[in-house]
């Protein structure tokens, strides 16, 4: 057997077997060796991820059935392009993030770099599942890992931050096994594409047990996603992590957008009789609510760090309104827009972390302080990050929201789709300008700070911030994956490797 028979598998066993051994002797204890291990594993991780997109867009989808049990009895693991897309997004922002670290945040607290290597395993496993319950098991490893890596560094604030994103990801966690039982119990089997196969002839005293079922699930990933009235944990926590976990983190919002996808797209979708897009009806309401409640925390924010934790709040309501539309079109500019909004907020993460460092006491809050020292190359940074969240040309959020907004050109909810889009942008410019005026022309005496950034921390965020024009030079083969990526998701998961 070829090695790229077991491509599929390779993004989640090279992050555990990462793990596995920065904890062993020679590599534990040694922050230098840990480093240099972690960054050669993200470097390939990214190499991988590459190749399996290209795998999956000359030979179809990939399917792997661990120790050659076949589904649905057996575990198996499906990538397909949208998987695809999101693990490379992962890798690019593993990559930025960990490398960000190694300046001096991992040394913070212990076993840093174990910890970001089972956060990754636990995220590309969420992204290639073709089961429910391993969906769960995927989504338990990577909640364990943030739990850890949330509080790594201490500190009071942070502290207080974790116990409540804990006990609310517990009581997430109880309530998706409790899902699991109910629609294991109706149809019979937790596997996607035979979930898919088995809704639609449901006897009708089992229909009321399977919504229940699925929309106990809608409100798990909501959790997860933050979408409105489970939002509130997420700026608060997001802005106690230290930068490098924040960047992070902002790609676990898009796992629950990405499970809503999965779950209420392929199983609940058009092809489900009775229950067919049941979500919709809930789902549209509150993403919009999620937007306008994620425009009035971006001008409430007091720091930097606030305002970009508030800002994944309006990504999050952009793309559940986009997921409510539920048209082929709208999720593959949807696809787009969710690579550029992670990419963004990661990178603003980070620059808020070099803020934070640079103006000493005053930290990246939205007052008055001494002169940072050299401002110009993170002032610059944060001018293209802005531009791009507010969706100027030639940034890929332009692109992103113009691709959203073709897209619902002939649908009924068109009118308030572009109203809040628009707003959103329009509340964005503001407060982002607010913002950089604050911290970057606004100052206190002529005393000038006397910390630099370290230039692991620079590669950090120039990686991130040259996707942004990537993005828009390459538009046409990534908005060619996108459409691909939704065509497959309204086909529904195959178990036949590959299709498509």
């Amino acid at each position: 057997m070829k090695l790229v028979d077991h491509i599929a598998v390779l993004p989640v066993l090279l992050p555990f077997l990462a793990a596995i051994l920065l904890i062993l002797p020679p590599l534990q204890g040694r922050i230098q060796w840990q480093r240099s291990f972690a960054i050669a594993a993200n470097l390939l991780l990214l190499i991988i991820s590459v190749w399996l997109l290209v795998t999956i867009n000359n030979q179809g989808i990939q399917v792997y059935a661990l120790g050659n049990w076949q589904a649905p009895f057996g575990i198996s693991l499906v990538a397909d392009t949208m998987a695809a897309l999101m693990l490379l997004l992962t890798s690019v922002l593993g990559l930025s993030a960990h490398l960000y670290a190694c300046a001096g945040d991992d040394a913070r607290g212990s076993f840093f770099h174990p910890l970001f290597m089972f956060q990754l395993m636990g995220i590309n496993g969420a992204f290639l599942t073709g089961d429910a319950f391993n969906m769960f098991v995927f989504f338990e490893i990577l909640l364990i890992a943030s739990y850890a890596l949330m509080i790594h560094g201490g500190g009071k604030q942070r502290t207080q931050a974790n116990i409540h994103y804990v006990f609310l990801n517990l009581i997430g966690s109880t309530l998706f096994l409790f899902a699991l039982g109910t629609l294991y119990g109706t149809l019979g089997t937790l596997n996607f594409a035979d979930m898919a196969d088995r809704v639609a002839y449901l006897p009708t005293e089992q229909l009321p047990l399977a919504k229940a079922g699925g929309l106990l699930l809608l409100a798990i990933f909501g959790l997860k996603a933050a979408l409105l009235p489970l939002q509130f944990w997420l700026p608060r926590t997001y802005s106690a992590a230290t930068p490098a976990v924040a960047a992070l983190f902002a790609i676990m919002t898009k796992v629950g957008i990405y499970s809503i996808w999965r779950i209420h797209g392929v199983i609940f979708g058009e092809q489900a009789g009775e229950l067919a897009n049941m979500a919709q009806a809930w789902l549209w309401p509150l993403a919009f609510l999620t937007l306008a409640m994620g425009c009035i925390g971006v001008l409430a924010s007091q720091s930097l760090r606030l305002l970009v934790a508030n800002l994944v709040i309006i990504s999050v309501g952009t793309l559940l309104m986009a997921v409510a539309i539920n048209t082929e079109q709208t999720t593959a500019a949807a696809l787009y827009y969710l690579i550029h909004s992670t990419l963004v907020a990661a990178a603003l993460f980070l620059i808020a972390g070099i803020v934070q460092q640079l103006r000493g006491k005053a930290e990246d809050r939205f007052v008055t302080a001494r002169k940072i020292a050299k401002p110009a190359f993170i002032g610059t940074c944060f001018f293209i990050a802005a531009l791009t969240v507010i969706g100027m040309p030639p940034f890929s959020g332009f692109v992103g929201k113009a691709l959203l907004l073709k897209s619902t050109i002939d649908q009924p909810q068109m009118a308030w789709f572009w109203g809040a889009i628009l707003i959103a942008g329009l509340i964005s410019l503001v407060t982002l300008a607010r913002a950089g005026t604050t911290l970057f022309w606004r100052s206190q005496g002529n005393q000038v700070t006397s910390e630099s950034t370290p230039a692991l921390q620079i590669v950090g965020v120039v990686i991130l911030l040259a996707c942004f024009p990537l993005l828009v030079a390459f538009g046409g083969p990534v908005t060619e994956l996108t459409q691909q990526a939704a065509a497959q998701l309204y086909q529904g998961i195959t178990l036949t490797a590959g299709a498509m």
